[in-house]
């Protein structure tokens, strides 16, 4: 068997090791078997919540006289037989912290989305309105009534700008989770789709990089009211209309 950094060790080896790791495994791991590659093992947990601690190597690994290193030039066979219960020992937790930034990355969102999909939905339904009235603009029937519907359209432009400032309180919660667990091997959409919440592949959720929300939804939409409002001051409007 090959471990990390071209340690090479036998059966008996093996054996040897495990005997010794024993009083230093966590109470999580579950299996342990040949890594499929023939490189190193592959090791298997209970399920993390997110909410244990980081998994790190025991400070009695470190106390424990039969995993101390030695020198080789004192002992070649237990320099090796250390050396390679420490890199066996660090590949182990290594890989419960992979499995772990990812739980608590899920449960980091659970604690931060709360009503979040409520208010997409709400922003949703403003920006629909938002779409008609702006659209209505374009018909023959809105020259004839044409304050009327420009008040309609800056009434549903202030609905939906309301609404993106709502769902923002919550996006910028998550961007910064987003942020805060960068290094967890999984994307933004499958993270929330894990914590529950697959329709937040449609969510606008702006960035939270260096602890600061930027790119909310409500840019992106002062953004288009900022495009119709210099549309709407192009067209010619019927002598008399204002907005």
């Amino acid at each position: 068997m090959t471990l990390g950094r071209a340690v090479t060790i036998t059966p008996d080896n093996f054996r040897q090791i495990w005997e010794r790791l024993t009083p230093h495994l966590p109470p999580y791991l579950r299996t342990v078997e040949n890594d499929p590659s023939g490189w190193g093992l592959r090791f298997t947990f209970a399920e993390f919540t997110g909410r244990e601690e980081e998994p790190a190597k025991p400070a009695s690994f470190y106390d424990d006289p039969r995993l101390r290193l030695v020198r080789e030039s004192e002992d070649p066979a237990e320099y090796r037989l250390r050396r390679a219960a420490g890199q066996m020992l660090s590949d182990l937790y290594d890989a419960a912290r992979k499995q772990w930034k990812i739980a608590a990355y899920v449960a980091a969102l659970r604690d931060v989305v709360h009503n979040a999909p409520a208010r997409w939905a709400a922003y949703e339904r403003a920006a629909t309105v938002l779409e008609s009235a702006y659209s209505y603009l374009r018909t023959p029937q809105a020259s004839r009534e044409w304050p009327s519907a420009i008040s309609r359209l800056i009434d549903a432009q202030e609905h939906t700008l309301t609404a993106a400032e709502a769902f923002d309180q919550r996006a910028a919660d998550i961007a910064a989770v987003h942020e805060q667990h960068l290094y967890a091997d999984l994307g933004h959409v499958a993270a929330l789709t894990e914590a529950g919440y697959p329709q937040a592949k449609d969510w606008h959720i702006g960035d939270g990089f260096g602890g600061y929300f930027t790119g909310g939804l409500q840019d992106r939409v002062r953004d288009l009211i900022e495009q119709q409002a210099a549309h709407v001051a192009k067209v010619d409007r019927p002598s008399g209309a204002a907005c």
